[in-house]
């Protein structure tokens, strides 16, 4: 949760706007309850007569209630009346706090007056005797009513006003309407602006999460792209892949209901229980026992869901996992009939996803119908208590009705934080991964002072000085007290069985991995004090797997930089790489599409574009990881002369698997096991070295062996 929100510190203007927005929102929402109450209570049941200080009142009227007030009372409405040409008085104030103050001046009076009346007494002031004794008796009638008297004095109120303003020959239907239509008028533009304040909640929202579901996928993968291959290794490509799409969209989606629903919730909620306590129901306690009942029941159900959320997203991982593997090797699936096989076992993946979605889901589909069992309970009993207030005569209708309302409202903005809390868990697991990823710190790092000036003319002499590798985690070497000069103009090549370790100095030289002991330099320099960048900068890598990417010939083949390579370099690799020959028998020639992975070419092609890919580059170190595999003797044979006088001056490291290949290297080194038992060139290790004689012997014939040819 606090990661989520920590994501949003990031649109903190947006985040600003968007509170005040449901400030705006929320106050438009609480105010339309009580203007309902409005209605119902003054419109209808008042006649539309709000207040109890009448607009007009005639001349005895006037006389009669300020002789019933206090001194007190009656200047305070002879401040706010006036007496027209007619005779009447007529109110001049508009002033909420003024009519209020009116009001309680008025009831008192009106009540007594109103009574006087069914005596059939009209002119108090001829009958009283001595004011003092007139006020005295409000005195007794307050204690008389006890807790009704408000209520009663304000019905009594009322009922003189209408029953003055008929007397006077004024049109009650008029006024009704009249104020029907001016509070339904005032409803309806808190209503708009409520719309308009919602709508532009949910933009800003959306563009808020939006911007961090795109910084979050930066983030992650620039980190990726800085991590080394161990790092690589630990999350697994699946899994990276799962954490850089599922899991920042859970995040985003959140992100929009965290700004809609969650800041809004406890707006909505404070304001009505504020709202509530000035209805003065006597039912506050009804709201208690809702939240606490509410409260209890999402607890529970998020403490049980809690855990499988962490195991869906490693389920989630895993069927990544193994769809990823059956669709690239669908085409050895079937060619080994596994189909069967691949079947179950995505059925087992999907399954295992299948059974945790569907106890997450069940348990907390579980909270809407208790969450609205608790919001009809609510509106039982207050409707229950409710009523007994309303036949006490201590409630009015619409009071009860308000305070529904207002309930709801707090109800309802628990209902929300509930409707979120089903998420939060999940996305809160995916911030979880997500900062996994951000928080590793790539295990292969540039020094805070790099040397990287003292490389502007690289010579390309590449030495091993007594260098051991091991795997992260890993408990035996993979290297062991390997030393070797790599020197321009000539050839270094490196063979062995599979799994001595070829790959693993393949991955060293560009720093892939860096040397558990001893060092590598580059001309004398240890490469770990040059930049990655830099080191990588004259490095012309090749790997054992042919990568192309989506695009064209063209350029894969620039993938250095169109400032690096011009069209010139480009068709010159090309040809030096034998591939000028199928490219130029296309239609589109080097503008030729480029599949995902290469997929519309052949191995043997995707094989040479790679090779003109790292020729266009003209490195100072050629690096071909067994990269010459895919192509026949006779094409592998023109290539390797042509790239003898392209690389003439440049340093080539080449790992193969062939004798053929490398027949003709100025330094062979052999390998096993992770150890040198064998240097030199073919002719020498044929007389030193049984491992390369093995070798030889299983892939030439006798002929070749002795005249030391490879074509």
């Amino acid at each position: 949760m606090f990661k989520l929100l920590g994501y949003l510190r990031q649109c903190k203007k947006s985040v600003a706007a968007i509170i005040l927005l449901l400030i705006l929102q929320a106050y438009c929402d609480l105010a339309l309850p009580q203007y309902t109450s409005d209605i119902v209570d003054v419109g209808i049941q008042q006649g539309g007569i709000e207040y109890a200080a009448p607009k007009w009142m005639r001349q005895e009227t006037y006389e009669n209630l300020t002789f019933l007030m206090t001194e007190k009372e009656a200047a305070l409405v002879q401040e706010c009346y006036v007496q027209t040409a007619d005779g009447t008085y007529e109110r001049m104030t508009e002033k909420k706090e003024d009519l209020e103050a009116l009001g309680a001046a008025f009831r008192m009076p009106m009540m007594m007056l109103s009574s006087a009346r069914e005596m059939g007494v009209e002119q108090i002031r001829d009958r009283a005797a001595d004011k003092a004794q007139i006020i005295g008796m409000r005195d007794v009638i307050l204690e008389q009513l006890g807790d009704m008297g408000d209520s009663i004095l304000d019905q009594k109120a009322v009922l003189f006003v209408k029953e003055e303003y008929e007397a006077m020959g004024k049109d009650l239907g008029t006024i009704q309407r009249r104020y029907l239509l001016a509070t339904g008028a005032k409803m309806l533009g808190y209503t708009l602006l409520m719309m308009i304040s919602a709508i532009l909640v949910s933009l800003l929202a959306s563009r808020a999460a939006a911007g961090i579901g795109r910084d979050l996928r930066k983030k992650v993968f620039d980190r990726v792209l800085s991590f080394s291959s161990g790092e690589m290794h630990h999350f697994s490509t699946a899994s990276l892949i799962t954490r850089s799409t599922n899991d920042i969209q859970q995040v985003q989606m959140v992100s929009v209901m965290l700004l809609r629903m969650v800041i809004y919730a406890p707006i909505l909620g404070v304001g009505g229980i504020i709202k509530v306590m000035n209805t003065k129901t006597g039912m506050a306690w009804i709201i208690v026992v809702a939240v606490a009942v509410i409260l209890a029941v999402v607890l529970t159900l998020v403490n049980i869901v809690m855990p499988r959320f962490k195991v869906m997203q490693k389920l989630v991982d895993r069927m990544n996992l193994v769809s990823r593997e059956i669709l690239t090797g669908v085409s050895v699936i079937r060619a080994f009939s596994r189909e069967k096989y691949e079947e179950e076992r995505f059925g087992r993946a999907n399954e295992d996803l299948k059974n945790t979605q569907l106890f997450t889901n069940r348990v907390m589909n579980f909270m809407m119908p208790s969450m609205m069992l608790i919001m009809n309970c609510i509106t039982v009993m207050i409707v229950w208590f409710g009523a007994k207030g309303i036949d006490a005569g201590n409630l009015q209708v619409g009071d009860m009705m308000a305070f529904m309302t207002y309930t709801m409202q707090i109800v309802m903005s628990f209902l929300m934080l509930t409707m979120v809390s089903v998420m939060l868990p999940r996305a809160g697991v995916a911030a979880d991964r997500i900062e996994e990823v951000l928080n590793t710190q790539p295990s292969v790092v540039d020094a805070d002072n790099t040397r990287d000036a003292e490389l502007s003319a690289c010579r390309g002499v590449l030495s091993f000085e007594d260098v051991s590798f091991k795997y992260p985690g890993a408990d035996d070497y993979a290297l062991e007290h390997i030393s070797f000069v790599a020197e321009p103009g000539k050839t270094t090549a490196v063979i062995g069985s599979t799994g001595c370790g070829k790959s693993t100095i393949v991955n060293l030289i560009p720093r892939f991995y860096d040397v558990t002991g001893g060092r590598i330099t580059l001309d004398g320099i240890d490469i770990r004090e040059l930049s990655q960048e830099k080191l990588r900068d004259v490095l012309g890598l090749v790997p054992q797997k042919g990568v192309l990417f989506s695009g064209t010939i063209a350029s894969n083949i620039k993938l250095a930089g169109e400032d690096r390579v011009s069209d010139e370099s480009m068709i010159e690799a090309a040809q030096t790489a034998q591939a000028a020959g199928f490219i130029e028998e296309k239609p589109e020639r080097y503008e030729s599409a480029v599949a995902q992975g290469g997929t519309n070419v052949s191995g043997g092609q995707k094989q040479r574009l790679a090779i003109a890919r790292a020729i266009a580059k003209n490195p100072k170190i050629y690096i071909f990881d067994d990269s010459f595999s895919a192509l026949d003797y006779r094409t592998d044979a023109v290539l390797r002369k042509a790239l003898n006088q392209k690389a003439a001056d440049a340093t080539v490291f080449i790992v193969a698997q062939r004798i053929s290949t490398i027949l003709h290297a100025d330094q062979i080194l052999v390998l096993e096991d992770g150890r040198i038992v064998g240097k030199g060139t073919h002719e020498e290790l044929m007389k030193s070295c049984a491992q390369y004689q093995e070798i030889a012997r299983s892939q030439l014939s006798e002929s070749e062996l002795k005249g030391g040819r490879a074509q």
